[in-house]
């Protein structure tokens, strides 16, 4: 892809469900598509069922990056994706900080190995879906 077409691809955070065998829908609740200040409500699985997270579009600037932030009482998560143009092609890199929070907080040791599991997989997909290489 090109590096418009993989950052258009990526902001949109409809296109999760896609790629990230951890998200079950995602609706737009502000804005058309990717676009600054849009909110999107991604339902991911969790370990007591499904957990709804409200996404906010808080930096875009197209095509190299687009921040997306999410708070609830159990979870933050802070999700940069970077997009760097390559003769033809881009590097996507995509960085996912999940923060527990609350009482939830205690448990983050015992969890980093699960995230880590979720990011695997969500990394493969999401390889898959742009047709591109794992770099490190």
């Amino acid at each position: 892809m090109s590096a418009q077409e993989a950052f258009d691809y990526m902001a949109d955070m409809r296109n999760f469900a896609d790629w990230d065998p951890g998200v079950r829908r995602v609706e737009q609740v502000e804005g058309s598509g990717a676009e600054p200040d849009a909110v999107y409500d991604v339902t991911v699985g969790g370990l007591r069922g499904d957990l709804v997270l409200r996404y906010r579009t808080v930096d875009y600037v197209s095509p190299r990056e687009v921040l997306l932030v999410a708070r609830s009482e159990r979870l933050t998560s802070i999700d940069r994706i970077t997009v760097d143009p390559r003769d033809g092609s881009c590097d996507v890199t995509y960085d996912a900080e999940l923060i527990l929070n609350g009482w939830m907080k205690i448990a983050e040791p015992a969890l980093r190995l699960m995230f880590r599991r979720i990011g695997d997989r969500a990394a493969a997909g999401m390889r898959r879906v742009l047709a591109g290489e794992s770099v490190t």
